[in-house]
Order: C-alpha cells, then sequence, then structure tokens
C-alpha cells in the first residue's frame, strides 16, 4: 500500500467527489476544495452506460443511482420519422442493465451523501492559486489566503483546468464544430427506452432520467461562431426540434419554453499527452482526457479513473509506481473513447453541412465496437 495519508482533491464535480469517497473508504485523508461556494447543479440528464455502472458500484453507490434513476436497455437508432435502423449501447454486466438515466442533479447528490457519510472533507468557494509540486509533498497555496501540505494532489477541475495549467502548462480545449442543446421534461408514458433520430442537419436523442422525467439533447453544427445568445436559446432549439417529424419529438416542442433551462454549450475535446502526472501531482477525467458527448463515456471515464487511481495505491508500495500503473490501465481506454467521439463527431459535421462521409465510414459499427469494448475490465 502506497504509503501517504494526506491527499488534496481539486474540483467536487462527479470525478472529484468519486475518488474522494473511494479513498476515504481505502482509510486515506481527501480534502476537496470547490470554486463553487455551494453546489447548484442543474438537472439535466446523462447517460450511465453498463460500465459507468460497474465503477459507481466499486465506491458503493450503483444501487442508489439506479433506484433514483431510470435503467433501460440498449438505444434505438432511428430515422426522423422514426422507423428503427439500429441499437446501440453496452450489453448488460452483471447485474447492471445496459443503461441508466439519470439527472445530473440526482447523481450529484448521491455522490455528496456518500462522501458526507464517510467523511469527506469539503472547503467550499476557493482553488488552488499556487503548487510547489516536490518528489515527496506538495505544497498549495490557496485563493483564500490559506496553504496545505499534502502528500499527493489529484486534480479533477474539468476541461479547462487549473492545477493543470500550473503543473504542465497551458493546453487549449478543440472545438469540434458542434453544439448540443440539452432540455428536461416529464416523461412520455410511452418511453420505454432511450431513442436517437438522425437527421440531415442534426441528431436528437430522447433519454429516461427518471420514473417521471426525461430529457433530450441534441446535436448541431452551428458554424465557426457557435455563441447564441440567451434571448435566442429557445425559438433555436423549437427550429431544430421542428424537423424531426416523429410525433414523440414533435409533442414535447411546445414545452421548450423557458431559456434558462436551455442547457447550451459547444463541444470540445483535449488530450493531455502521457504521462498525466508530474511528482505528487496527477491529473484525472476532463482535465486529462475530455471527450464529447458522443459515446455517452465523459463521466464514465472519469469515474473509472476513481476506482483505478484508489485501487493502485493499495496496491504499489511507491507514489510513482501508482502513477505509473494508473497510466498503464487508463491511457488506451480512455484515447480510444475521446478519438472514437472525435471521429463520430467529425463525420456529423460532414453530414450536417453537407459533405460526403469518407468511404467506409460507419458511424453504427463504429459505436458498437466502442461501447463493446468498454465492457472490458477496467
Amino acid at each position: 500500500m502506497t504509503q501517504v495519508k494526506n491527499i488534496l482533491v481539486v474540483g467536487g464535480g462527479i470525478g472529484g467527489q468519486s475518488v474522494a469517497i473511494a479513498l476515504k473508504k481505502a482509510g486515506y485523508e481527501p480534502e476537496i476544495v470547490e470554486l463553487h461556494k455551494e453546489f447548484n447543479v442543474y438537472g439535466v440528464g446523462i447517460i450511465q452506460q453498463a460500465n459507468a455502472l460497474r465503477a459507481l458500484d466499486a465506491i458503493g453507490v450503483a444501487d442508489e443511482a439506479i433506484r433514483r434513476g431510470s435503467p433501460y436497455g440498449r438505444v434505438k437508432l432511428c430515422i426522423p420519422t422514426g422507423q428503427q435502423i439500429g441499437e446501440a449501447g453496452t450489453p448488460p454486466i452483471g447485474r447492471f442493465p445496459s443503461h441508466n438515466g439519470i439527472s445530473r442533479r440526482i447523481l450529484h447528490d448521491i455522490l455528496f451523501e456518500e462522501a458526507q457519510r464517510v467523511g469527506v472533507k469539503y472547503r467550499m468557494g476557493l482553488t488552488v492559486e499556487h503548487i510547489n509540486n516536490q518528489p515527496d509533498k506538495v505544497e498549495v497555496s490557496f485563493t483564500d489566503g490559506t496553504t496545505g501540505t499534502y502528500d499527493i494532489l489529484i486534480a479533477s477541475d474539468g476541461i479547462n483546468s487549473k492545477v493543470r495549467s500550473l503543473v504542465f502548462g497551458q493546453y487549449k480545449p478543440n472545438y469540434v464544430g458542434l453544439s448540443v442543446w440539452r432540455y428536461a421534461f416529464p416523461r412520455p408514458k410511452d418511453l420505454d427506452t432511450g431513442y436517437i433520430y438522425f437527421g440531415k442537419k442534426s441528431k436528437i436523442g430522447i433519454i429516461p432520467m427518471t420514473a417521471d422525467a426525461c430529457y433530450i439533447f441534441l446535436n448541431s453544427a452551428e458554424g465557426e461562431n457557435p455563441y447564441i445568445p440567451e434571448n435566442e436559446l429557445v425559438d433555436r432549439l423549437k427550429a431544430h426540434m421542428r424537423t424531426f417529424p416523429v410525433p414523440i419529438v414533435q409533442e414535447l416542442v411546445e414545452q421548450v419554453t423557458d431559456a434558462k433551462l436551455v442547457n447550451y454549450r459547444i463541444l470540445e475535446t483535449l488530450k493531455l499527452p502521457a504521462p498525466w502526472y508530474k511528482n505528487r501531482v496527477i491529473v484525472i477525467g476532463d482535465a486529462a482526457h475530455a471527450t464529447i458527448p458522443q459515446l455517452g463515456s465523459g463521466a464514465a471515464l472519469a469515474i473509472e479513473d476513481a476506482v483505478v487511481l484508489v485501487e493502485e495505491l493499495q496496491k504499489n508500495t511507491t507514489v510513482e509506481e501508482t502513477f505509473a500503473q494508473f497510466m498503464s490501465r487508463r491511457l488506451q481506454r480512455c484515447q480510444m473513447v475521446v478519438e472514437a467521439s472525435e471521429t463520430l463527431g467529425q463525420w456529423e459535421v460532414l453530414e450536417y453541412t453537407g459533405q460526403a462521409l469518407p468511404e467506409g465510414a460507419n458511424m453504427g459499427a463504429l459505436m458498437g465496437k466502442t461501447t463493446m469494448a468498454l465492457t472490458a475490465e477496467i
């Protein structure tokens, strides 16, 4: 077992809370610092494939996520009028279903409740200001003027990670030419699983979120200047949705009324070159390998990172061995997801802008191959 005790986790999102829970249960003393003064997570949904549930089970919260979410089978892939052309998603893994839909807010609450139960310490409203990263310790200055010394610093502070910039320098996220829109709705009575409809200018997914709620995601190419004013979000989203004549989508269009509930963001990727560690600092989740949601695996990779890192801390005798073994288990898998997602995104941009796909391009085959690979042990 690696002889460390005090561990700083920067970022209190899905990956940060997952690793803190796992650390605490393994006998370490993690402390989370979170930039926001309080958690206020908007409740648009998240897709948890079976491998994500397997990772959540390793930290003891998978059953609660399933109980408070909505398990469902493989996603049905359809043309805009509703005819099914295929299906996608990981097959079930053991007792875990192919998918579990859940509100991001609910998942965050589940992780926070478990972290509180096991005694994880939180410090809110601050982040790191300066890092003195030495071979045997990390000295940190925080934005509130305090300081601390830790055995390890784990950065889980997202695609625009401040820790990454302080330790590894600047890495700019890559805009892939796509945007994603999300909006939550009451769940239609006949929504039996997830559906994705592929159009000429966009694609839309309808995903169960709880027994009573669902959400839609819609991918579109908004051009070189994809930033949209808030007062245009409702009309733009409804216009995209109207291009899908299938009744279940049309019944939702007029329910889009509040711009503040439209979750719109451009899609970016980031790949930090290996290794994702230096001395006593290691970077996980989106801070190391931000992907786009074409495979619904971003959060799953962050949770898997958390599980693997703590497993390796318990197996190895030095921090260097721990970090090296972590990289050997995570690099190829995470690169596979990011690169496959980027390829799917590139093909979508071509389709949405009226260009021909490369010879041999097959979205369904690539999605199937990659999601199947995710069933392998982490």
